[in-house]
């Protein structure tokens, strides 16, 4: 009889209204504590969702590359490693601390708000927050710079196909990979362009949305950059759930960036491509209106798996386990080619 296929967290729902994003750290020798807590927190969610159940909250959580060997016992994900800063000729990519990601997303803020209390009143003193964003939704789906932002996502099955670790890893299939970044923008700078030219630096249209044609598009605007397709020309997905953020008092105005995919050599080739320049030197423009003050990669378990996060030192090896690379191989990501797609399936 074949084993059940694992559950996937709910990355894929419908559009959330209201999203918060936490990045947090494991303090050194509480890693049993956090790992107990997030046993439950599938529990706890479920137990906020009961309350509005048509508002569709969620909560996704991931687990870097070193916390995933301080907390989690057995093989790795193959795809895992720590975020790589890019180091442009005009713009760079910091990578920033962070253990876990908690991604909190719902038709109401409200929903979020007290799931992410109830979460870091369970984890206590283990966990600290390094970084806390709230977005929300923009008038249509636009972010701060006023263009729709994510509409090129895939749907339905494409979308699950496109996120999902599935044959390519079976010891972490329904597990994904998520990229985040916070980008914070120059808005006096961005208003100053006339809509012609914001256009060009993102290749649409601002009021109808409509792709620039490509004779039109310029070779370093955001469409171009992040449009990237294997060797067959079949274009790569990643499923986008940004949201916009902002503090008034403090002039505070930007996108936090997510992308969610079965790999990360896709996110990270669209990264490549925005600040090194594809062809190199041919950076995205965007970023001369967009700083990215933070950065990290994450691997997002099932939730059959984070349910029960074996402790390290207790899980035997799965027999379907990769073998691990040779000791000088380059590590996906390492150096700035940020490893090679080889046919595998931003902002």
């Amino acid at each position: 009889m074949a084993a059940p296929q694992p559950v996937p967290q709910l990355l894929l729902g419908p559009p959330a209204k209201a999203a918060l994003f936490l990045t947090l750290t494991v303090a050194p020798g509480r890693e049993d504590d956090v790992r107990d807590g997030l046993g439950e927190l599938s529990g706890l969610s479920r137990s906020v969702a009961f309350r509005a159940r048509d508002d569709a909250l969620a909560c996704v959580a991931g687990l870097s590359s070193d916390a995933w060997d301080r907390l989690v016992g057995g093989p790795r994900p193959r795809g895992l490693h720590p975020f790589t800063p890019l180091h442009g000729p005009r713009h760079h990519a910091p990578a920033t601390p962070g253990d876990l990601l908690l991604h909190l997303r719902a038709r109401r803020a409200d929903l979020c708000f007290e799931l992410a209390r109830l979460v870091l009143d369970r984890l206590g003193d283990a966990v600290a927050v390094v970084d806390e964003v709230h977005g929300f939704t923009y008038f249509d789906e636009r972010d701060l710079l006023g263009f729709v932002d994510g509409s090129e996502n895939p749907t339905g099955s494409a979308a699950a196909d496109a996120v999902l670790v599935a044959g390519e890893d079976p010891g972490f299939r329904g597990g994904s990979y998520v990229v985040v970044q916070k980008y914070l923008h120059d808005l006096t700078a961005w208003h100053a362009l006339p809509t012609e030219e914001q256009e060009r630096v993102i290749g649409r249209a601002k009021a109808d949305n409509l792709e620039l044609p490509d004779d039109v598009k310029p070779p370093d605007s955001h469409v171009a950059l992040n449009t990237v397709e294997d060797e067959n020309g079949e274009q790569l997905q990643i499923v986008r759930q940004n949201m916009p953020f902002g503090r008034l008092g403090a002039g505070e105005f930007g996108t936090y960036f997510i992308g969610y995919a079965r790999t990360p050599d896709i996110t990270e080739r669209m990264l490549r491509n925005m600040f090194l320049g594809d062809p190199p030197g041919t950076t995205d423009r965007i970023l001369d209106f967009s700083t990215a003050v933070t950065g990290g990669l994450f691997f997002v378990p099932s939730a059959t798996l984070l349910d029960d996060l074996p402790a390290p030192g207790t899980a035997p090896a799965a027999e379907d386990a990769p073998e691990p690379p040779p000791a000088d191989a380059e590590r996906p990501g390492d150096s700035l080619g940020i490893g090679s797609l080889k046919g595998a399936p931003a902002p």
